[in-house]
C-alpha cells in the first residue's frame, strides 16, 4: 500500500524545515501553468526510466499530481526501486483548496 500525505500535514512538515523532496509527475504544461515551489518535474510516463534522477538524501519524497491519482502510480514506481515515497492526497488541486488558494486550480 502506498502512503499518502494530507497537504496540512504535508505543508506543516515544509514550514518545519523538515527536508522535502517534491516530486511532479504531471505533464510539463501542467508545471508551468502550477507547481508546488521547489519541485522536480519528471512526467509519470518518463518516471521509471528516470528514477535515478530522485536523489532523497535524507529528506521525505513526496509525489504530486493533479488529483492524486497519477502520484500513487509514481510513489509506487519508485517504491520497486527502493525509494521511501508518498503520494499527496488530493494532489496539486486539493493543496490549493485547503492549503493556498494562490496555486491556480483546472
Amino acid at each position: 500500500m502506498i502512503a499518502q500525505i494530507q497537504p496540512a500535514e504535508l505543508k506543516a512538515l515544509i514550514d518545519s524545515g523538515r527536508p522535502v523532496l517534491l516530486v511532479d509527475v504531471r505533464q510539463p504544461e501542467e508545471h508551468v501553468f502550477c507547481a508546488l515551489p521547489g519541485s522536480v518535474l519528471i512526467p509519470l510516463g518518463e518516471l521509471m526510466g528516470r528514477v535515478e534522477e530522485v536523489q532523497p538524501e535524507g529528506a521525505l519524497v513526496v509525489v504530486y499530481c493533479h488529483h492524486g491519482v497519477r502520484s500513487l502510480s509514481g510513489a509506487a514506481i519508485l517504491r520497486r526501486a527502493g525509494i521511501e515515497a508518498a503520494s499527496l492526497a488530493g494532489g496539486i488541486d486539493r493543496w490549493s483548496l485547503t492549503v493556498d488558494p494562490g496555486v491556480p486550480r483546472y
